[in-house]
């Protein structure tokens, strides 16, 4: 676009030129040997132009003849050349494709058009098919030669960590990814991997210096590397608890600053400061995650802050956590755990149930059935209540990569990833046709819930006329009897026969106890003769 910019502009400016002369004519007069040369002064122009332009063309061709073996010897290098790159593309596509025939054919042909130490991505052409082919010790090769190679270090590196973990070589795997991390810290992967590696080896000062590093050079977003500095910092915190309460203490508080909503960091700094007595700041960064995390491992911290609390004070602190947090699942189920050590069956009771018909999951049951167990001991009712919670779905808790664990833990145990833990429900609910009985409703449970069970009497009938025996002697026994009394006329209502009574389902028991079937409660078979 410039060349011809450049062009038309010359042309214009010739033919400028040109009729400017014209608008100006003349005579031009050369004198040269004796001879006068006289012509007019655009014609001289014109002669001046044309014999710079035979000049120039012969210029051209000059510098065309000799340059002619280079410009021929040039083409068909670059023509050998282009060839070479199609193949490669064509071999990179079948190894992506998992067509190892072709992709080992392409690799030959590139070879024998392009030399390797000119274009590496031959040894990783090479290395694609052998991987295809299931030859691992030549693709580990090849990926040596790529680490060697410095335009090549990267991808060898990576490729050898992969070997090594898929071999289960994690020690291997560790070096090539600090190895990698330490020439480019800003590749994710080996950043990532080295994280992980000096995580799971209890490194954390370490593994909080490379996290640095990685926001430095802008590998993580500044949220990632303060969620992964925090979940750092409380497994650092965690480790020191015991050996440095004070230590773990700041650390948890570090990582509060970067996350305010950490529920492991805030029960970490909890805990250090309650062994420094000091419960009320403890009590204070509790109420601080409550307000906008409410978590049950939180609660029982808070409502357990001291130990010599008596059941009632423990009480009145998880009715602090409610009115911070009115109408919340989790408040719910903490005042009723706490109403019900403290005897207050009414109130526990009614919290559960509001809590179950908040979210019907299966720790609200089993609250109830532990509440119906310290209220009334009836094991129907109980029961009842046991048979709601296997239907309603489960509680949260701690899951990573489908494992699930009691604590919180910094890294996944399955695949060693960090601040892999969630706080959710451990398996999902299969979705599908809702059928009738499938879904726990709490009204529904309360309805059907059996009515109490009423204690029967102990009743103890002394047959009368039973005789008595004396206390023998040495020489005789006598045997005592009580006069016989005279029984009474039998009544009118005795006389008349007795009115079969309505027979009772379940063979006379309840309907959560059946018992044992009672053969004189049932009914004689009816049939159409009789012998007797």
């Amino acid at each position: 676009m410039i060349r011809l910019l450049i062009f038309a502009i010359l042309i214009l400016a010739l033919g400028y030129g040109f009729s400017w002369l014209a608008d100006r004519p003349g005579d031009l007069s050369l004198v040269w040997e004796g001879q006068l040369y006289q012509t007019k002064l655009i014609v001289a122009a014109a002669i001046l132009i044309a014999l710079v332009a035979a000049v120039m063309i012969l210029w051209w061709f000059v510098r065309l003849i000799w340059t002619s073996p280079h410009s021929v010897t040039r083409y068909f290098r670059a023509r050998k050349r282009d060839r070479g790159y199609q193949a490669l593309s064509t071999g990179l596509i079948a190894a992506g494709a998992g067509n190892a025939l072709l992709a080992r054919k392409m690799a030959a042909r590139t070879r024998g058009l392009i030399r390797a130490d000119q274009e590496p991505l031959i040894n990783l052409l090479e290395a694609q098919a052998a991987l295809i082919e299931g030859k691992h010790d030549e693709a580990r090769q090849k990926f040596e030669l790529m680490a060697n190679d410095p335009e090549t270090r990267e991808l060898g590196l990576r490729g050898l960590y992969l070997e090594a973990k898929r071999l289960g070589a994690h020690e291997a795997a560790r070096q090539y990814a600090e190895k990698a991390a330490d020439q480019a810290p800003y590749l994710p992967w080996a950043a990532q991997a080295t994280l992980e590696y000096r995580s799971q080896a209890g490194r954390w000062d370490d593994a909080i210096k490379l996290l640095d590093q990685q926001k430095v050079a802008h590998v993580v977003d500044k949220t990632t590397a303060n969620r992964q500095r925090a979940v750092l910092l409380t497994a650092r915190a965690d480790d020191k608890l015991e050996s440095d309460p004070a230590g773990a203490r700041d650390d948890a508080l570090s990582a509060l600053k970067l996350v305010a909503d950490f529920v492991p960091a805030a029960l970490i700094a909890a805990k250090a400061l309650f062994r420094e007595d000091k419960v009320r700041k403890a009590a204070s960064i509790l109420e601080q995650v409550w307000k906008t995390h409410p978590h049950p491992e939180i609660g029982r911290a808070y409502v357990r802050a001291r130990s010599g609390d008596s059941v009632t004070d423990r009480l009145k602190r998880a009715e602090r956590l409610e009115a911070i947090r009115p109408n919340n699942v989790e408040a719910l189920l903490l005042t009723a755990k706490a109403a019900m050590d403290a005897g207050d069956f009414g109130k526990a009771r009614a919290k559960a149930e509001a809590a179950a018909r908040i979210d019907a999951r299966e720790g609200a049951f089993l609250l109830l059935a532990d509440i119906e167990e310290a209220e009334t001991g009836d094991q129907g009712r109980v029961r009842h209540w046991m048979a709601q919670a296997l239907r309603a779905p489960r509680d949260p808790a701690w899951v990573a990569d489908g494992f699930v664990s009691e604590k919180w833990l910094p890294l996944s145990p399955v695949t060693g990833r960090l601040d892999a833990f969630e706080w959710k429900a451990p398996f999902g609910q299969i979705e599908g046709p809702v059928e009738e009985g499938s879904t726990v409703s709490v009204d529904a449970a309360l309805k059907s819930l059996p009515p109490m069970r009423e204690a029967a009497p102990a009743t103890t009938t002394e047959a009368q006329n039973s005789p008595k025996v004396a206390s023998p002697t040495a020489d005789t026994y006598v045997m005592e009897l009580e006069p016989a009394t005279a029984k009474p006329a039998p009544s009118a209502a005795a006389a008349t026969p007795q009115q079969p009574s309505e027979q009772r389902p379940f063979f006379g028991g309840a309907p959560d106890d059946p018992g044992v079937k009672d053969r004189r409660l049932e009914p004689e078979p009816k049939t159409r003769l009789k012998l007797f």
